[in-house]
């Protein structure tokens, strides 16, 4: 009986074409990672909170992802010059929590807040630089708009006319707390 022993060429050979599969196996998955985080970042982005009004200073943005009751959005404020008195002339976005959607109703009782009747909000007379503020808007939330707030005391949201409601054109998304 006998056995044949592969050359070292034959050995070499397979040897070399396994490497090449491993390097072709790679350069593929390579492309699918690079092409899944081209796909994630066309709907995402990573922002950074330096406001106090908001208790988490990272979070996750999703453009697509549509806005609901308590959900986090982020927006850019309509310019003012108590706007820019308090947050330069380019402010960053805005980050509030969604406390009404269409079709709810926004009283106020003084300076008191209500959404549906629920207190969830107490407005200011004046910034913290001084500048008066008048409250935001009341009645019926239209379509495609929102009431924003947060709990914070400072917080610069739709309890004021500034503000007042946001909408679709001004959302850039919304935001997950990851830090």
């Amino acid at each position: 009986m006998t056995t044949t022993v592969p050359s070292q060429s034959a050995t070499g050979s397979m040897a070399r074409r396994m490497r090449l599969y491993g390097v072709a196996a790679l350069l593929v998955l390579g492309f699918g990672v690079w092409q899944s985080l081209r796909s994630w970042q066309r709907n995402h982005a990573f922002l950074i909170n330096v406001s106090p009004s908001l208790p988490n200073w990272a979070f996750v943005l999703e453009s697509r992802a549509p806005p609901g009751r308590g959900a986090l959005i982020f927006f850019r404020p309509p310019s003012s010059p108590v706007l820019i008195n308090n947050f330069g002339a380019k402010p960053q976005l805005f980050g509030k929590q969604v406390y009404g959607v269409a079709g709810d109703i926004v009283t106020h009782r003084g300076r008191a807040v209500f959404i549906n009747g629920r207190q969830v909000a107490v407005a200011k007379p004046r910034s913290r630089k001084g500048e008066p503020l008048a409250m935001g808007p009341t009645g019926v939330i239209p379509s495609g708009c929102y009431y924003v707030g947060t709990s914070h005391r400072d917080g610069f949201d739709s309890r004021y006319a500034l503000i007042g409601f946001v909408c679709l054109p001004a959302i850039t998304g919304t935001g997950t707390a990851v830090l």
